[in-house]
């Protein structure tokens, strides 16, 4: 097994997101035409802009004090729309606060489109299909169906899933061959390696906690590698054949006690061949050079 010098994927391909200054365990975003402050506990340095800039955001998250990052509250400055609508490339989508301090998408997920992208555009053969794993609000999902792929979208949130079909009208891609599948993730690969199904692209975002609909529990560091090794089972062009593996994986991690080389090598076992990528994923600030770590990701795919 090779460890991998770590990759730097920088999320520099926006025009209705700007990082416009992050410190002090907070960041300051242009989100369309708001600007919200939101907790950031990788940001352990001073900012930059003036204290006049963050004050005048439009909302504000304040977190807890607990040990739960996305637990606290919004603080609305001024009344703000429930959602509005983003563009990424040619892809619209909808933004809104949720409860969880999140914005309804993650900016610098777009450096795994792209990649997504490249592969299934450079496809041949009969039309690929791409399992996509706590999918969330789905762009990923739509990215892929409008590279032309066949998309199993899968979260155990039904509100999620929810935002994802109003993200699918706001993209026009109404037609698009999207399975919407509120269920565990794991439970349903397992699932699909007994009915024989197979992908050819394998998208996961695992949060560190979580539960399925039927009360299942998920906890990425017991439960990370069970799921890496049933996806390449699903990658397989010959179930007993762990070599003939074909397609591409992405996975992202938020866990920030885990390092990028304990994600690549966990999954480099489960993989046979093939190209890899490990590192952090990073967001880049409006007007100065410093970068904003967010995740670490690990990335393959069949040569």
């Amino acid at each position: 097994m090779t460890a991998h010098a770590p990759e730097l994927l920088i999320a520099d391909d926006w025009r209705d997101y700007r990082l416009l200054d992050s410190g002090n365990g907070g960041k300051l975003e242009q989100v369309g035409p708001y600007r919200f402050v939101r907790p950031e506990p990788q940001a352990l340095w001073a900012p930059v802009r003036p204290a006049a800039d963050w004050d005048s955001a439009d909302a504000v998250f304040a977190g807890s004090s607990g040990d739960d990052e996305d637990a606290g509250r919004w603080r609305f400055n001024r009344e703000l729309p429930q959602s509005w609508t983003l563009t990424w490339d040619d892809l619209a989508f909808v933004s809104r606060p949720t409860p969880f301090r999140h914005l309804a998408f993650f900016p610098e997920h777009s450096v795994h489109w792209r990649y997504a992208r490249e592969y299934l555009k450079a496809h041949r053969g009969p039309q690929p299909e791409v399992l996509n794993l706590f999918g969330y609000t789905g762009l990923a999902s739509l990215v892929c169906a409008k590279a032309g792929a066949k998309v199993t979208h899968v979260d155990a949130s039904k509100k999620a899933i929810g935002f994802a079909r109003d993200n699918q009208q706001a993209a026009g891609l109404g037609d698009a061959p999207i399975r919407w599948i509120c269920d565990d993730a794991l439970t349903f690969v397992k699932r699909e390696i007994r009915r024989g199904r197979r992908y050819d692209g394998v998208i996961l975002d695992p949060p560190k906690f979580g539960r399925g609909p039927d009360g299942e529990t998920w906890r990425l560091e017991t439960d990370l590698p069970e799921l890496l090794d049933a996806c390449q089972t699903l990658l397989r062009s010959d179930p007993n054949d762990r070599a003939s593996v074909k397609g591409f994986m992405i996975a992202t991690v938020y866990a920030v006690r885990l390092s990028y080389l304990a994600l690549a090598q966990t999954a480099q076992q489960m993989f046979s061949g093939g190209d890899w990528q490990a590192g952090e994923m990073c967001l880049p600030h409006d007007g100065r050079s410093e970068l904003l770590p967010t995740a670490i990701f690990a990335r393959w795919r069949s040569q």
